[in-house]
C-alpha cells in the first residue's frame, strides 16, 4: 500500500506525510512500519531518497535519471529531466568517476497556473497509469512484486 501511495503522490512526501496518508487507508499502521517499509524499498532500488534543507528526507518513487525543483514558498518538489550533462561532466578532474548526480533547483513558483503543467510533466509512468486507471474507475494492474503497472 505504501508503494502505491508513493506513486499516487507527486509531492515527494516525507515519511511523516506518507504515514498521515497511509493512516487514512490503514488506521492501525505505525510510523515505524512506514520507516521500515521505506528503508526496504530504498534497499531494493524501488525508491530514491531526496535530502532537503533542514535535514528532511523525502521519498521519490521515480528511479529514472532526473533532478528536482523545490518551491521554497510551498515546499513542493517537482521532477526535472535534464538531457545533457556533458558540459558539467567536462568540468570534473580527469579520473573522477561519477557515481550519482543530484541537482536541486531552489526557487519560487511565480505563475500558479504553471503548477498543473509542472505536475503533469513530473508524473512517473506508474503515476500516469495510476491516474488513468482512476479516471476509468479501474484499479491499476499489479506485478508480482505488488507495484502498480
Amino acid at each position: 500500500m505504501l508503494f502505491t501511495l508513493l506513486h499516487e503522490n507527486a509531492t515527494h512526501p516525507t515519511a511523516e506525510g506518507l504515514f498521515e496518508a497511509a493512516s487514512k487507508r490503514m488506521p492501525g499502521i505505525s510510523l515505524r512500519t512506514v520507516y521500515q517499509t521505506l528503508d526496504e524499498l530504498s534497499d531494493m532500488g524501488e525508491i530514491q531518497l531526496m535530502h532537503c534543507d533542514g535535514g528532511a528526507v523525502r521519498f521519490d518513487p521515480n528511479v529514472d535519471d532526473h533532478h528536482h525543483a523545490l518551491d521554497a514558498a510551498t515546499g513542493e518538489v517537482f521532477d526535472v529531466y535534464v538531457d545533457n550533462l556533458d558540459a558539467l561532466r567536462a568540468q570534473l578532474p580527469e579520473g573522477f568517476e561519477v557515481e550519482q548526480v543530484s541537482i536541486v533547483f531552489r526557487g519560487r513558483v511565480t505563475k500558479p497556473a504553471s503548477l498543473k503543467a509542472m505536475h503533469a510533466k513530473t508524473k512517473s509512468p506508474v503515476r500516469q497509469q495510476t491516474a488513468r486507471a482512476k479516471s476509468t474507475k479501474r484499479a491499476p494492474r499489479r506485478t508480482s512484486r505488488g507495484s502498480s503497472k
